[in-house]
């Protein structure tokens, strides 16, 4: 867990096994969550050795990298709570994924994210089924969008640098299979330097 991940920050100390709050039940304000993958440290460092080479690009940081399986977005309280019971209730054995390429999502026409993929996409891809459906079951209404298993590794600005080179050098990268044990729960805050992610709660796999 990097330093931006701060356990519990949204309702402060340790949640205790059966709490149903996740740290959630003392805040009143709205949490904008989503549920995630941390790669483990070996992975974020080979991919942090892969970022550089685009002008003006917004890097992510070690403590803002993962692979997102729902982007649940601003919810009160009382919905969180829920959030929190119904991803306890996810289950799926735990699987084997590793870096596969590097690749760019455009907006009109224009590259405004780089990313790393991620394969096989199969057992991510159930996970995300599961999470998505436990997730529409308690109110959190359905992500429209396709699911494309990745991790971000920079946001792309207008004016940014080209992407060529950064694929012509790196876009082969690779890494050796990792074991997914776990998903988890993040609350994200939007400040002027990016965003700042904070650990909520851990689903084990199994």
């Amino acid at each position: 867990m990097g330093p931006g991940f701060k356990r519990n920050r949204i309702g402060g100390g340790t949640l205790a096994s059966g709490d149903r709050c996740a740290g959630l039940c003392y805040q009143w304000r709205m949490h904008r969550l989503f549920v995630a993958i941390r790669p483990p440290d070996r992975i974020r460092d080979l991919l942090l050795g892969a970022m550089g080479g685009i002008s003006d690009a917004r890097w992510q940081t070690d403590e803002q990298l993962h692979l997102t399986l729902r982007f649940i977005g601003e919810v009160d309280r009382h919905m969180a709570v829920d959030v929190h019971a119904a991803l306890g209730a996810v289950h799926q054995p735990p699987f084997e994924i590793a870096v596969n390429g590097l690749g760019t999502f455009d907006r009109r026409g224009q590259p405004d994210t780089v990313w790393a993929g991620i394969a096989p996409h199969e057992p991510i891809k159930a996970l995300h089924n599961k999470i998505d459906q436990a997730m529409t079951r308690v109110g959190v209404a359905p992500d429209q969008r396709a699911f494309l298993p990745h991790i971000t590794l920079a946001r792309l600005k207008r004016w940014s640098g080209p992407v060529r080179n950064l694929l012509e050098q790196s876009g082969g990268l690779t890494s050796p299979p990792f074991v997914v044990e776990a998903f988890a729960l993040f609350e994200s805050k939007l400040t002027p330097e990016g965003a700042v992610y904070s650990l909520v709660e851990r689903y084990p796999l199994g």
